[in-house]
């Protein structure tokens, strides 16, 4: 910031003597405006500049560079420099001007009355006129540059001399340069403008630039150069005294000088309550409102207020709503003038204020951090919650700074558990030792039984997957080798959550359920059978042995009232809703459960996803794909804003259901993009990559890249297999690798998925995989076999909510009746298939099925070109029978069964009437037309 005493400048009495200008980085424009006022004075014409600036510009640097270029010039110059301490001396700069001015007029023969002995309120006016005169008379000597530093600074009188002057200099060689604070208040009766002399040129000095300031900082332009041009604004003053304090490594934006902050402490004393409120600004920061400087300041607002103004007038603080110090270097070196213990107790009340008005968490816990050595009971919730925000963002050091700050307030041992396990999570993303180390002490802090217990099943809700979800396994069967000795109705839910969780990290085969189920058999409380229940379920959907009994463990484990833990882990989520999105009265009870008012303890989920999610699923297991790609899209959204889509499970599964929806509407080019997005390589749990892999192989099949497709779709299949997962409502991912190995002429591959997947599904017994499967078979069988798999697949669907997939076996079951001529059958059941579709909103279906069915309709128009009333496919296949083609070879050619041929033939003879294919050739000529 600009010094009050300027030693280069020149002594009062003396004139500058010539020199080079001295080097000034970024000035340039400046000097170059200043400058081209000489040739005005020059001229015999005075002229005026104001350079205007906040502290530190090198107002006063730019002023003796301009008088160096002046006297190179010709000019007499004369300079004086105004002085806080010096501001009540009458005189005080006025004399400054006087003593060079009569350096150069002196006449040793004609002795005069110093000026000195004559300004002052006695004998005004001739004080005045003796100024005016000294003017007048240097510039017979040639053109006179007179400059004054700091005039904001300068004593009344003297700014009276320099008012007095101003009209009556104008037709002199004079050229007046003055320096003024921008913003500072007008002093007394004498404004700027009348002390000038005539119509200035105002210079207003900004912030220098990135190459200036790489420049005077002695580094090259680059990343580091314009961060220290940011954290001072481009200040030089700032500048030259930041130049020490860049070591290796250091951030600009942190660094500060104590001695700064004491200047701009000490040169705020003149403005009443400003030093108050430039505390009160250091400490609050980006925070900064004028309600809480005033309260930080302990100011009242109506004082607060023209504090404020005068110190955004000057540019300490930003012309905004939220008035910041204006550069952080500056912040930073008020705070190193502060005492340690006052800033610390200033953070204290800073958080405190902050969180009355309920401003956002992580601003509450930043100032936190800050209050050191302060005990903070009520900031350890704060300081959990920011943590945890941080974690979720991928900031794991900051987390752990908050959590360290936590553990410095005396806590119970429960609370104490709690933040040493949430530390250890934290710590495990940047230091895998020095959590391990955290967990033994939170074992090692461990009071009641039941605090434990809650605490790491939080900590295994919490983690999405991979090395997080090692890390609290092993954290909890820590703790419960802990609580074993209570017996199992004290240690079973966290066995539970222990085994859930274990069982969804694993890329190989899970955990044995039976060396869990002894442990469970003697249980007695509510909460760990329901517990026991859901793990029932669960061992009971792998295995793929009885829709009804997994049912009925998950209705029990829903029972009572349940707190809806299990139902929020990833893994025990994911199979629940793809084994109850049949059945609707346990989707309401599930959404209830996981409907809470509390934030998920997975920090990536967004309050209330589960439940969505979970309505989303059983919407599109019952067609209703539009609302089902409404409720993925909504909380998709979500989970952007998050940056989870493509890591958090919940956030994976609920973009791989997207795709699937949308391929079933017809919308490929969005769920293209959206799959585009995912990251296959990341998502490598069972679920995430299984369903991310079973979405891109229908959409490739669907889109025409089958052989991709099918490769996708049985990759998925192995990754179950290699799982244990038997479960053949999880995804159909045979039914769509059948169809794939079809179209790619792999009728023996179709085949074995098919029969495959009709034993999985007999053996599970549920509806809507039973449906499927038969509808598959349908595909590969022919004839009267498969018109009766596809007419046993409608009849299960129908007593199913699956609509779509009932849309899917009428469409085949009516293009198989087409194709075997039975085209009335097919029109009516192509025609429930063409609306089932539609009511779904699968476009790709519709149209498939509509096409069909108008080909039906057609097959039942006769020819045109006969009378007997032959439709099309009886017309062509009697004219190929007349040619000698036997029913093997029509069928091999039209692409159907020897019995379809055999009806139509059939059919051509009674409306012929003829008895057979002898008189086929004859009859047919006499029915052309024309014939």
């Amino acid at each position: 910031m600009d010094t009050e005493v300027n030693p280069e400048n020149p002594v009062s009495g003396a004139s500058v003597p010539k020199r080079p200008a001295p080097r000034l980085p970024g000035r340039e424009p400046e000097l170059s405006r200043l400058t081209r006022l000489f040739p005005v004075a020059l001229g015999g014409t005075a002229a005026s500049a104001v350079l205007a600036g906040e502290f530190g510009m090198g107002k006063s640097a730019t002023l003796r560079a301009a008088a160096a270029l002046a006297a190179d010039s010709g000019f007499t110059v004369a300079i004086a420099t105004g002085s806080r301490l010096e501001s009540h001396l009458p005189g005080g700069v006025a004399r400054q001007l006087a003593e060079a001015l009569e350096n150069v007029t002196a006449d040793p023969a004609s002795p005069r009355t110093p000026y000195t002995e004559q300004c002052g309120p006695a004998g005004e006016s001739e004080a005045l006129e003796h100024f005016f005169h000294l003017v007048r008379d240097a510039t017979g000597h040639g053109p006179l540059f007179l400059g004054i530093d700091n005039v904001h600074l300068s004593d009344a009188w003297s700014m009276r001399c320099l008012a007095y002057i101003r009209h009556r200099v104008l037709d002199l060689p004079v050229l007046i340069i003055l320096t003024a604070l921008i913003g500072h208040p007008p002093h007394r009766e004498v404004a700027l403008l009348e002390m000038a002399g005539c119509t200035p040129a105002t210079i207003t000095l900004n912030g220098l630039g990135d190459a200036a300031a790489a420049e005077i900082l002695g580094l090259a332009p680059g990343e580091l150069a314009s961060t220290c041009r940011e954290a001072t604004g481009g200040n030089p003053y700032l500048l030259h005294a930041l130049r020490p304090r860049l070591l290796p490594g250091a951030d600009p934006h942190a660094l500060g000088s104590s001695l700064i902050g004491q200047v701009l402490h000490t040169r705020m004393h003149e403005f009443p309550h400003a030093p108050a409120i430039l505390h009160a600004a250091a400490i609050a920061g980006e925070d900064a409102s004028f309600d809480l400087l005033a309260q930080l300041a302990g100011v009242d607002e109506l004082d607060a207020l023209p504090a404020i103004d005068t110190m955004v007038r000057l540019h300490v603080l930003d012309n905004s709503s939220r008035p910041m110090l204006s550069y952080s270097f500056v912040r930073n070196s008020v705070l190193k003038d502060m005492p340690q213990t006052t800033r610390a107790v200033n953070h204290a009340r800073a958080a405190k204020l902050l969180a009355e008005t309920g401003a956002p968490i992580e601003r509450v816990a930043a100032h936190l951090l800050e209050a050191t050595a302060i005990r903070i009971p009520w900031g350890v919730d704060v300081l959990r919650l920011s943590a945890r925000n941080a974690l979720s963002a991928g900031d794991a050091e900051l987390a752990s700074r908050h959590l360290r700050r936590a553990l410095d307030e005396r806590l119970s041992s429960g609370r104490r558990v709690a933040v040493l396990l949430q530390l250890a999570h934290a710590e495990f993303q940047v230091d895998p030792p020095a959590a391990a180390v955290r967990v033994r002490e939170a074992v090692d802090n461990i009071g009641r039984r039941e605090t434990a217990a809650f605490i790491a099943n939080a900590m295994l809700l919490s983690l999405c997957g991979g090395q997080d979800a090692r890390l609290a396994i092993s954290a909890a069967g820590q703790i419960a080798a802990r609580l074993d000795a209570g017996g199992p109705d004290a240690v079973g839910p966290l066995l539970s959550m222990t085994y859930l969780a274990e069982a969804g990290s694993r890329l190989g085969p899970p955990p044995e359920f039976r060396d869990f189920e002894e442990q469970w058999a003697p249980l007695t409380d509510p909460a760990a059978r329901r517990s026991r229940s859901a793990l029932l379920a669960l061992d009971t959907v792998r295995s793929g042995e009885s829709a009804q009994d997994a049912i009925a463990h998950f209705a029990d484990a829903l029972a009572g009232d349940s707190d809806g833990d299990l139902f929020e882990q990833h893994y025990f989520f994911t199979l629940a809703t793809a084994v109850l999105a049949d059945e609707p009265a346990h989707v309401d009870r599930l959404c209830r459960i996981l409907d809470v008012e509390r934030e998920p303890w997975d920090v990536h989920v967004p309050q209330g996803a589960l439940p969505t999610l979970a309505r989303g699923i059983a919407l599109q297991a019952g067609g209703d794909l539009q609302r089902a790609s409404v409720h993925f899209e909504s909380l998709l959204r979500r989970f952007d804003e998050r940056g989870a889509t493509t890591t958090c499970p919940v956030g994976v599964l609920c973009a791989a259901k997207l795709v699937e929806c949308w391929v079933d509407l017809g919308r490929f080019e969005a769920a293209t993009s959206l799959l585009d997005r995912m990251d296959f390589v990341a998502s490598q749990g069972l679920f995430t990559h299984t369903y991310l892999l079973y979405a891109r192989g229908r959409l490739r099949v669907a889109t025409g890249y089958t052989r991709f497709g099918f490769e996708d779709l049985l990759s998925c299949g192995r990754r179950l297999a290699h799982h244990g997962m038997r479960f053949p409502g999880f995804v159909p991912w045979r039914a769509h690798a059948a169809r794939a190995a079809l179209a790619l002429g792999q009728g023996e591959d179709a085949a074995r998925l098919a029969e495959e997947d009709l034993s999985a599904a007999t053996r599970w017994g549920a509806a809507r995989p039973l449906g499927t499967a038969l509808t598959t078979l349908g595909l590969v069988r022919e004839d009267d076999e498969a018109e009766r798999s596809l007419t046993k697949a409608i009849t299960a669907l129908s007593a199913s909510p699956a609509r779509l997939q009932l849309a899917t076996a009428l469409t085949e079951l009516g293009s198989l009746q087409s194709r075997h001529g039975q085209s009335e059958k097919a029109i009516e059941t192509l025609r429930q298939a063409v609306e089932l579709s539609e009511h779904c909103g699968a476009r790709p279906l519709a149209r498939r099925a509509a096409e069909e069915l108008r080909s039906s309709r057609r097959a039942l128009t006769p020819a045109k070109d006969n009378e007997h009333g032959l439709t099309r496919q009886e017309s062509r296949i009697a004219v190929m029978a007349a040619q000698g083609l036997t029913n093997r070879e029509i069928a091999t050619a039209l692409h159907l069964t020897r019995r379809t041929v055999e009806l139509h033939l059939s059919g051509a003879y009674r409306k012929l009437g003829i008895p057979g294919r002898a008189e086929l050739g004859g009859a047919l000529a006499k029915s052309h037309r024309g014939g």
